[in-house]
């Protein structure tokens, strides 16, 4: 079990000095380092990586860096002064300059390895090697681990160089991929979605790589020309990294019995997620079988709870691999993700995504990444029958548990205090063939319109709309109507207060932060910081000015144009 650290936090932590006395690295002091890493972390070339649970590797930092912005809301929740994120020594660190931190911080950060399940099924092409042991944190190097008012987080800087893992890479993060990650995770904070959050954003002033990108205005799928962008680093900010890939591997090397060590480092694994993401309600006297059970009924109340959730603000993970499921049930891994506008089931806005991935197969995609799960915790069980069939129990009522959640948000959404599935059904139609945008339209809906008339804001009159606009209407009023018989039992003023509180107004869609990475890149962060503000207050009646700004349909002109209606994963 982990030591839990009695020192209080200072009540405003404004250096590195002040947050080195709350470090408490549990994860390299209480789990294995890969016996063939190097202690000073000198470790930037693609290798095999074949035991222990991470290796320590020392960032690259990126050259010159700038200020961009910080989390200030979790600045403010951690206890920092606003100044510590421009200042010299906090700049340095989490841009990734380690050598001169306070002890007892370390001048070394670590990596992980993990395995690779897409829909549930392992891939072991993705590992230079085919053997599934190079596959794992290529660009993330975690920096820091402490307790801060009684909470353990980990700070993880993204692009900050080559680790064992980087399959040839760069390790480098662009601007573009970073400012989205930034304000995505505060964002998903801010709308009540569990998530990773955000602490730092730093740019280069000088070092830049080549990405293949899209042309202005190009409606090319895939990307069509190489551009240079600016190199960044963003820290992100979580209770753990640890993912269902990474039990996966342990896993895996536990099944197979890769090395005399492996069901050892399993269990450790195991032991150590419960330790740090579900201390709270896992009782750590008990036996590790009867643990196992409970992460995993926890896991996926946590899990079903999540993707209702994505599912209620209109977020696609894009690329719901076991590796980018976080085992403490947050979301993570900002990539490939889009929040949807025009309402469509198979919303995707990764171009190599699949349909597997998009907006309303999310519930069967993470049943898979819910089945490795189960998958990887069954070597801890073999010798304890009972303990196996509670976990296929578990595991056979994840969709039944995810129908439940989605009923709830639906009905919660729809200001009901009941699913109905009649209703929702033709909702759905309706919304299609309209067709609506979906964040406009619930906002819209909550204020108990009525008539069509302010639904009709949301309306973006596709083809099925224009060839029969009043039969349309028609059907929309009919199911208005409808829709305002099954409301009538609470007060209009607590209904409409209650759906705006699932109702967001403001939503980060991608053609919002397109403008405010291409302005970053040439210096100006303003609007960066302006998303920042707004996105962080997604229910909030905010100013005219912000009304008239981001809350409104997609320009039509911006439909079909790559990287912003569409985008590769090249970050």
């Amino acid at each position: 079990m982990l030591k839990r650290p009695s020192r209080e936090t200072p009540n405003n932590v404004a250096t590195l000095d002040d947050l080195a006395t709350l470090a408490d690295y549990s994860l390299m002091d209480t789990l294995n380092c890969d016996p063939e890493a190097k202690a000073n972390g000198a470790d930037h070339a693609p290798r095999q990586v074949v035991s222990g649970h991470y290796v320590p590797v020392k960032p690259t930092p990126i050259e010159t860096p700038e200020y961009v912005a910080h989390g200030k809301e979790l600045f403010n929740e951690l206890g920092f002064d606003d100044s510590m994120g421009q200042s010299s020594d906090f700049i340095r660190m989490f841009s990734g300059d380690l050598s001169q931190v306070p002890e007892p911080l370390h001048h070394v950060g670590w990596a992980c390895g993990y395995a690779l399940s897409i829909y549930g099924t392992e891939f072991y092409q993705q590992c230079p090697f085919q053997t599934g042991n190079g596959y794992g944190d290529g660009r993330a190097i975690s920096v820091f681990e402490g307790v801060i008012n009684g909470q353990r987080w980990e700070m993880q800087l993204k692009g900050a160089g080559r680790t064992p893992y980087c399959r040839g890479a760069d390790g480098r993060a662009v601007l573009r991929s970073s400012v989205r990650e930034f304000l995505a995770q505060e964002h998903m904070h801010a709308l009540g979605v569990p998530t990773s959050r955000s602490l730092s954003l730093y740019v280069s002033k000088t070092e830049t790589v080549r990405r293949p990108w899209y042309s202005e205005g190009s409606r090319s799928i895939d990307p069509d020309i190489l551009v240079s962008d600016p190199v960044a680093i963003s820290t992100r900010v979580a209770p753990s990294f640890i993912r269902v890939g990474q039990l996966e591997l342990f896993s895996r090397r536990a099944r197979k019995k890769e090395h005399p060590q492996a069901m050892e480092e399993l269990e450790q694994i195991v032991l150590h997620l419960i330790d740090r993401e579900y201390n709270n309600v896992i009782d750590q006297s008990l036996a590790t079988a009867e643990k196992v059970v409970l992460l995993a009924r926890e896991f996926r109340s946590r899990l079903t709870s999540l993707v209702a959730n994505w599912i209620r603000v209109g977020y696609c993970q894009g690329n719901f691999n076991s590796d980018n499921c976080a085992a403490g049930g947050f979301t993570l891994d900002y990539g490939p993700f889009g929040f949807m506008d025009v309402f469509d089931p198979r919303y995707q806005p990764w171009t190599g995504g699949g349909q597997h991935f998009s907006f309303l197969n999310q519930p069967r995609a993470a049943e898979r990444n819910f089945h490795s799960f189960c998958s990887a915790l069954r070597p801890l069980l073999a010798a304890h029958q009972d303990c196996l069939q509670q976990l296929d129990e578990i595991q056979s009522g994840f969709m039944k548990v995810m129908q439940a959640q989605l009923e709830k948000m639906w009905a919660a959404k729809l200001g009901l205090e009941a699913f109905d599935a009649d209703l929702f059904s033709e909702l759905a139609t309706l919304m299609m063939q309209t067709p609506v945008d979906y964040t406009l339209f619930f906002r819209e809906l909550s204020r108990l319109p009525d008539d069509i008339g302010p639904l009709k804001q949301s309306f973006y009159n596709g083809s099925t709309y224009a060839a029969d606009p009043a039969g349309m209407d028609k059907r929309w009023s009919s199911w208005l109507t409808k829709w305002k018989s099954l409301t009538q039992t609470r007060s209009a003023e607590a209904l409409s207060s209650q759906m705006k509180l699932v109702n967001p107004k403001y939503s980060l869609r991608e053609w919002f932060v397109v403008p405010a990475y291409q302005q970053a890149a040439a210096g100006n962060y303003a609007l960066v910081r302006e998303l920042q503000d707004v996105m962080t207050q997604p229910y909030a009646e905010q100013s005219k000015d912000v009304e008239q700004k981001y809350y409104r349909l997609k320009p039509r002109e911006l439909f079909e144009v790559g990287g912003s209606s569409h985008y590769s994963c090249s970050s």
